[in-house]
């Protein structure tokens, strides 16, 4: 159900120089949404930049009915959105997308990001730890050390946390994907769970697939409206043929595929 409401920011940290984190008083859509849910913020109160911006849940704290979100500073409307004040009120849509995370009693999951594609994950490992008696093993990927954030948090909602660096600057040179299937080797985890960007997302679906590992990738495509007006956010399926393609519309079919499902 999507709700349109007023959601006063009841904190905002600054945790890189252009990334912050907000705490916004949205009850209403807290109480509807889950992991791999995403919002859509109006960052200004009058109608320049006319679009919403999407971005994805980082955590729900049900009980106070506060969302948080994290964002990276990209253009215009960003920030816009960066210069907002603790008491303003931000116009927000939400829970918005249909395909969410699973979160079942699974044995043993492994969950991947990397880059700012890490945020919708938070909530996701959080739930399974909480709901669910599942190992879980997260991998975090990063270009280099100063890139690295929500360590700490990560720690806090996992079994077992791997660091890399693109540079080797920071914890283990390399792709995170790597320390993942070194891991699979001991024991393939019953579920992947991944997002972040194109090329990373392709490496674990191109492996769970081989592996026949069911997973489930969320997928960052751009969105002009997040209600599926626009048709913007076209992802191709995987089985429709090439004379014919079939196409799912991420805002609304996703943002969460079976990797199985999608061409990307």
């Amino acid at each position: 159900m999507k709700i349109n409401c007023k959601a006063e920011i009841v904190k905002i940290e600054t945790l890189k120089e252009d990334l912050y984190k907000f705490s916004i008083k949205a009850q209403e859509i807290v109480a509807n949404a889950k992991p791999g849910h995403f919002i859509e913020i109006r960052v200004v109160d009058g109608i320049e930049p006319l679009l919403r911006r999407p971005i994805s849940i980082y955590n729900l704290d049900k009980q106070n009915g506060i969302l948080e979100f994290i964002f990276q500073v990209k253009g215009k409307g960003t920030e816009l959105l960066s210069k907002r004040h603790v008491g303003e009120k931000l116009d927000v849509i939400g829970p918005l997308g249909y395909g969410v995370f699973s979160i079942k009693d699974y044995e043993k999951v492994a969950i991947i990001g990397g880059g700012i594609g890490i945020f919708p994950l938070y909530e996701l490992a959080k739930e399974l730890k909480q709901q669910t008696s599942a190992k879980v093993d997260v991998y975090l990927g990063f270009r280099n050390r100063d890139l690295v954030t929500l360590e700490e948090e990560f720690k806090q909602v996992s079994d077992a946390l791997t660091i890399t660096t693109d540079d080797g600057s920071y914890k283990i040179s390399g792709f995170a994907i790597n320390e993942l299937k070194k891991d699979c080797e001991k024991q393939l985890p019953d579920k992947i769970f991944a997002c972040g960007p194109l090329p990373m997302l392709k490496a674990v679906q191109e492996y769970a697939n081989q592996n026949n590992i069911p997973c489930e990738i969320s997928l960052e495509q751009k969105m002009a409206c997040g209600l599926g007006a626009c048709l913007g956010c076209a992802v191709k399926t995987a089985k429709s043929p090439s004379d014919a393609p079939v196409y799912w519309h991420v805002c609304k079919a996703g943002p969460v595929f079976n990797a199985a499902d999608v061409e990307i």
